[in-house]
């Protein structure tokens, strides 16, 4: 397992970061953000992502399923000094929030969801009318796709691709290599939920959203904070090949908005 795992506040100081510097000017390139725009994050974790969408000012808003997540994002907003409201809640049950927002962020959640075409569909009624969608994730068959680097194995965590083996013989490997529960639990479920692109672009057309742009990336921005690597984007020639484009896709860029709007 990663450091960054256990050092939430590493991790929390990494996404801000990436936020920064690959994430908000994405968005900017389509639509303008800062004071008095409502931002919500899915899935917002500890609320680094956040961190600083609430520096320019915007109104920022984070749900995440996990109550420690939702109690380390108050904290380390609180250390930061930066306003935000963090709701420790399943998105689909929120009813409150309806077309209350101008952006959501959905960064690497998506994979997790198991009904897609519902979580689209809870975003369109999350979103003020021509409210957009920034939406990130790995593509399911990208080396690291299965998210097996939280595995505490070492071996396992740096093995790629290994999620792609058969879901049997997937399973007694963590099994043997005692990897806990939770662990195994969690993998399983991703590899039940992932996410290839064609998948995520089916989902998205069925729903009544189009892409005003989509970007591959190669090298996904986040491995430069982590990594040191440079983000490279995914040569076209390959991004326009479907299914082969999955495995050599570490992170997809979407810009979303409802069609017709």
């Amino acid at each position: 397992m990663q450091s960054r795992q256990l050092n939430r506040r590493q991790y929390f100081n990494e996404l801000a970061t990436t936020s920064e510097k690959y994430f908000i000017p994405y968005i900017k390139r389509y639509r303008q953000v800062g004071k008095g725009t409502n931002v919500l994050e899915i899935g917002c974790g500890d609320g680094g992502n956040l961190l600083p969408f609430s520096r320019m000012g915007c109104d920022v808003v984070g749900v995440d399923m996990a109550e420690g997540r939702i109690r380390d994002a108050r904290k380390f907003f609180q250390e930061n000094g930066a306003k935000g409201r963090f709701i420790a809640s399943d998105v689909f049950l929120l009813k409150e929030l309806r077309h209350q927002f101008d952006l959501i962020v959905c960064h690497d959640v998506i994979e997790h969801i198991d009904d897609k075409e519902e979580f689209m569909h809870k975003c369109k009624q999350l979103l003020k009318i021509g409210g957009v969608i920034f939406m990130s994730f790995p593509a399911w068959q990208m080396p690291f796709g299965g998210h097996q680097q939280i595995c505490r194995s070492r071996f396992l965590s740096h093995l790629p691709f290994f999620h792609l083996l058969p879901t049997r013989l997937y399973e007694r490997i963590l099994r043997a290599r005692k990897e806990d529960e939770g662990c195994v639990r969690e993998l399983l479920n991703i590899k039940k939920t992932k996410c290839p692109i064609e998948l995520f672009e089916r989902t998205m057309r069925k729903e009544g959203f189009e892409a005003i742009d989509r970007t591959f990336y190669f090298i996904n921005p986040h491995y430069e904070v982590k990594f040191h690597l440079r983000p490279r984007r995914l040569y076209a020639v390959i991004g326009a090949i479907p299914y082969i484009r999955n495995f050599f896709t570490t992170s997809c860029f979407y810009f979303l908005k409802s069609a017709g709007e």
